[in-house]
């Protein structure tokens, strides 16, 4: 309810049932939606909502600051909610499917990069391609 709070608060717009819907979907998910996914998801608990409607609010939520928009190895891009700790992706090119995962190597890289170069870092993306273990498995059998 925090995050929604904010949306009210910083946007100056109200926080209609639409919205808190669309928000609580995104941090639901625990994952990478399209906007596809959450508008097929969004009307099987609310009919009316349109296509658009949810293409404006992921605009209005990544000004925000709530969401993140990622673009992984596909034309269209995934929304997830804005991570309270710094995480990067492995995305396998047989499935689509993405891993997120943490690595005390990269902060430390950060870090020393910063103090190299006298460079504050203020945000850090990896995103890894390549195939996991099932369709390494299915590319070994096929």
């Amino acid at each position: 309810m925090g995050k929604i709070a904010r949306l009210h608060s910083l946007a100056g717009k109200r926080t209609t049932t639409q919205r808190k819907l669309l928000l609580d979907l995104i941090q639901q998910a625990g994952g990478h939606l399209d906007a596809d996914e959450l508008y097929r998801r969004a009307r099987e608990q609310e009919p009316t909502i349109s296509l658009s409607t949810v293409y404006r609010n992921l605009k209005l939520f990544k000004e925000l600051d709530l969401i993140d928009e990622r673009h992984f190895a596909e034309e269209h891009h995934h929304f997830e909610a804005k991570a309270t700790v710094e995480h990067h992706h492995l995305v396998c090119l047989g499935c689509g499917r993405v891993i997120e995962f943490k690595s005390p190597l990269i902060e430390r890289m950060k870090r020393q990069l910063s103090r190299q170069n006298g460079f504050v870092v203020t945000d850090v993306e990896v995103c890894m391609m390549g195939y996991c273990a099932r369709c390494q498995e299915s590319m070994a059998s096929g």
